[in-house]
């Protein structure tokens, strides 16, 4: 692939590499990529983060970051983002790199998806990007099929973790299980449900993945300042002397924002020393971040987003890492604690709410529970701080708005404060109203629901009764229910079976039993109750809540009636409204007194028979029980049996094991001594060797062969034929290994490399031990110095022959410099001339040369030293030591070097006759 460097505007092609320019941070937007300059002019600049979190917003889902081998932390901050718009993050195992602190750093966030050798990412990363690259040209919404097993992936989901996500945005889960899907390349979401089934731990991780919280310090600066100037400076201002600030961080992932909103608290409160107290709750469901927001250790990036001043205020820096670790003081003041806001009981009293960039992960009725619940919460006037594309919604009666931009709320009081009890995290689950439809409002509910549901029954049937649920419980009293109910001493209990007086109790739990399993309304008429003046007669009805207000949310409600007939003495004889000509007109006191009785005792016995009849169910589903407990126990008997049998074989097969370990790091340790052995016989011959297969791929090479061929260890496994050599006039390597491969035959050839040194090229047949032919080993010995010898001998001996040819020859054979200086003397010219060779070694030509004859002598030595003279023979004069003049035939030659340059002037001069001066 070619490699580019990245310009303003170039848009990005396939297969190509971009290289960011120096002074640059580089942004990707459209695809097309965009350089800025630097916010900051020196100091910390973290490119990869800022690059990261473009290419986050850009692709979204289809984001792929890979952290290499690096020093710092750069690429931390930014895999956050890539891994909350569902991207897949990928790192380099720390022992393969060179410097492994942005890998290490990476890795401990806890977000990355692989974490494999370079080599080994090809595969997973090829296989995300045609998962996303088939996803992208498809909407996200499930067909039908596709929803079921969407349900089923949640029902595994909430089975294994215990939280329930069905009520989250079905577009923000699936984004999450389609990139799950896309890690282990399953195609459909029924087999993604299997995969879950078969492997619990991928529960986890999934639940890992749609916990993904992109938070930092101070995230959107703006918001956080409005939240400082109309909110916190206006809380702690108004906080009487001695008083607690509380606030409840919702969803703090790992702690940022929290501390952040912590920070600013501080700065107000240390500049009013009223002594003003601060204590913040911050929460979250994911486990993993509470324990990195206790820990309050943040890498050295964070210095982007947090001030220098609040730096050295707020935390304390680790020399060996760079580190940011929370100071004490600011650390004491959060409490920090996992919890699932939408199940779990909030909060109470506190004077702020953060919940920011929770929300808009979280469908409509979601909303409509936990915006309710935040006004619970909140004290009179506190504030309700969201998330930048988040809003109250419906529920505009309970928050009057601060600022727009900022998502800032206050809390309002009044009619709207009716909904305060019917919180769903406040309520048992039998009791917790049915949430509004989507189509509905807040405003279109009735303010209390109990009351409307005991009302509209006591409108058709009697002034005075309760609201109650299976159990008793009284969740509402309406008229005066004082002649039927008491506080009993003791703790109290609102229990309205408790609470019975003498003569209703019985009746009243018999029929709200009846009620219960025949689920229809029960009448007792005509039940005598003790009160402090004498006894009342009234009539008792039990009845469910009306069907058309009821719903599966709200089981087990009931509507006790009470109808009172009359005040009644039973010392007085008859009841008023009976009939005057019955017995009981002539009943005397005492029989009156006995019918009472009578009746009463009918009563117990009833009541006495329902219990013996239950008492009978109940141990015969006992002795059911039992017999089930007896059976599971044998069976729970053989499994253990089975077991112990297993757990022996076991045993006896990990000794099998620890002994083939043993011998394993036996052979281990040998084959790694023979190994570093072998490196370093290779290393120590100084000879470049390379081994290959039989289709000519690189298999090992030894540091010398570098001097040949430039191999690094990325070129394992690379044809040998795609590198280029330093080899000069030779380019027949592949077919020279070829050939020894076809033929079995070594080969050796003696070639030179650019830098002018000779090697000895041998290609031999690669046998193993079992005699097989694996390939070939290709060698490089450096013959350099023998060629150097070899060409030194050569010209020693021509020069030996040049001068048995010099010694022996009867002219006269002389060797100047250009300067005149003598160089070489010949015996025939110390016969001629008289001079011995050592002296005339130490004379000028000028010597030799009569003097009238020097300025013609230097004239012809000057032209055939510039290739100007006639090289034939010409007769000449010398000088002999004696004084005697020779007349000679001299033939002058000039000498020259390599260049071409002359340096000398050889003459042979052979006698014509002498003469006398």
């Amino acid at each position: 692939m070619p490699v580019v460097e990245a310009a303003d505007g170039m848009r990005v092609a396939a297969n190509h590499v971009y290289i960011i320019p120096p002074n640059r941070d580089l942004a990707v937007m459209q695809g097309v990529l965009q350089l800025l300059e630097p916010s900051a002019p020196r100091g910390l600049r973290l490119p990869i983060d800022y690059f990261f979190r473009s290419l986050a917003q850009d692709l979204r889902e289809r984001a792929i970051g890979i952290v290499l081998s690096g020093t710092g932390s750069d690429g931390t901050l930014g895999a956050r983002a890539i891994k909350g718009e569902g991207g897949m993050m990928m790192a380099q195992t720390p022992e393969t790199t060179g410097f492994d602190g942005m890998p290490r750093s990476v890795i401990a966030t806890g977000l990355v998806d692989f974490v494999l050798a370079p080599a080994d990412m090809p595969a997973p990363l090829m296989a995300f990007a045609a998962r996303n690259g088939a996803a992208a040209a498809t909407t996200p919404a499930p067909l039908p099929a596709d929803a079921a097993a969407l349900t089923k992936v949640l029902v595994l989901l909430r089975a294994q973790t215990g939280h329930d996500f069905s009520l989250y945005k079905q577009s923000t889960v699936l984004r999450r299980v389609e990139r799950r899907m896309a890690v282990h390349r399953v195609a459909s979401l029924a087999h993604y449900a299997r995969y879950m089934q078969d492997t619990p731990r991928e529960a986890d991780a999934l639940f890992a993945d749609l916990l993904i919280g992109v938070t930092s310090f101070f995230r959107d600066p703006e918001a956080f300042a409005t939240l400082d100037q109309l909110v916190i400076a206006r809380l702690v201002d108004e906080a009487p002397a001695g008083s607690t600030v509380r606030v409840w961080t919702a969803g703090c992932s790992t702690g940022e924002e929290a501390y952040s909103i912590a920070m600013l608290l501080h700065e107000h409160i240390e500049a009013r020393p009223r002594n003003i107290r601060l204590q913040c709750f911050a929460t979250d469901i994911d486990r993993r971040a509470i324990e990195i927001a206790r820990a309050g250790v943040y890498p050295a990036n964070i210095a982007a987003d947090v001030s220098a001043e609040r730096l050295a205020r707020f935390f304390v820096q680790d020399p060996a890492d760079g580190s940011y670790r929370v100071q004490r003081s600011l650390r004491d003041s959060l409490v920090f604690s996992e919890q699932d806001v939408v199940k779990d009981p909030p909060f109470s009293r506190v004077d702020l709410i953060s919940c920011r960039n929770l929300l808009i992960y979280m469908g409509p009725e979601l909303h409509e529970r936990l915006i309710p619940l935040f006004h619970y919460a909140l004290n009179p006037d506190g504030v309700l701080f969201l998330g930048s594309a988040e809003a109250v919604g419906d529920f505009g009666e309970l928050f009057s708005r601060i600022d727009r931009g900022a998502r800032l709320f206050r809390r309002r009081d009044g009619d709207a404060g009716a909904l305060r009890p019917l919180m769903p995290s406040m309520l048992p689950p039998a009791l917790r109203p049915r949430l509004p439809s989507p189509g509905t409002t807040a405003r279109d509910a009735p303010p209390d629901r109990r009351r409307d549901l005991t009302e509209q029954a006591l409108l058709k049937q009697g002034p005075a009764g309760a609201l109650v649920n299976q159990r008793g419980e009284l969740l509402y009293l309406h008229g005066r229910t004082g002649a039927y109910l008491e506080m009993p001493p003791g703790d109290a209990a609102m229990n309205i079976l408790t609470m019975a007086r003498d003569g209703l109790r019985r009746e009243l739990a018999a029929a709200l039993q009846d009620a219960a399993a025949r689920k229809a309304a029960v009448h007792r008429p005509g039940i005598v109750i003790k009160t402090e003046g004498g006894y009342n007669k009234v009539n008792l009805t039990v009845r469910p809540a009306e069907a058309g207000s009821r719903s599966a949310d709200d089981p087990g409600l009931f509507v006790v009636i009470l109808d009172d007939i009359t005040s009644w003495d039973p010392a007085a004889g008859a009841l008023p409204g009976e009939g005057a000509g019955g017995d009981l007109e002539t009943a005397s006191p005492a029989d009156a007194r006995v019918e009472a009785l009578t009746e009463e005792l009918r009563a117990k016995e009833s009541y006495l028979r329902t219990s013996n009849e239950e008492l009978a169910t109940s141990n015969e589903e006992l002795k059911a029980s039992n017999e089930e407990m007896q059976s599971i126990n044998e069976e729970l008997q053989s499994a253990n049996e089975e077991l112990e049998t297993s757990k022996e074989e076991l045993q006896s097969i990990n000794e099998e094991l620890a002994t083939v370990n043993t011998e394993l790091q036996t052979r281990m340790g040998d084959l790694s001594r023979a190994n570093n052995d072998l490196n370093n016989l290779l290393a120590s011959t100084g000879m470049g060797t390379v081994f290959v297969d039989h289709a000519l791929r690189i298999q090992r090479f030894t540091p010398a062969i570098t001097q040949v061929m430039p191999l690094i260890q990325s070129d394992l496994g690379r044809p040998v034929g795609h590198l280029a050599s330093n080899l000069v006039g030779y380019d027949s390597l592949v077919a020279d290994i070829q050939g020894v491969l076809d033929v079995l035959t070594p080969r050796e050839i003696e070639v030179q490399a650019r830098s002018g040194a000779w090697f000895l090229l041998r290609i031999r047949p690669y046998r193993t031990l079992e005699n097989v032919i694996e390939g070939a080993v290709i060698t490089f010995t450096d013959i350099t110095d023998m060629k150097t010898a070899r060409a030194v001998l050569q010209e020693s001996e021509t020069l030996r022959r040049l001068a048995v040819v010099v010694r022996d020859s009867r002219d006269a054979i002389l060797v100047q410099g250009l300067d005149g200086r003598i160089l070489a003397f010949n015996p025939a010219a110390e016969r001629s001339y008289g001079w011995s060779e050592v002296e005339a070694l130490t004379m000028n030509i000028r010597a030799l040369v009569p003097e009238q004859d020097r300025d013609l002598a230097v004239a012809r030595v000057s032209a055939i030293a510039n290739g100007q003279g006639q090289l034939e023979p010409y007769r000449a004069r010398r000088l002999a030591r004696s004084g005697r003049l020779i007349d000679v035939w001299l033939t002058a030659t000039a000498l020259v070097d390599a260049s071409g340059e002359p340096y000398a002037i050889a003459t042979t001069e052979r006698a014509a006759g002498a003469t006398q001066p």
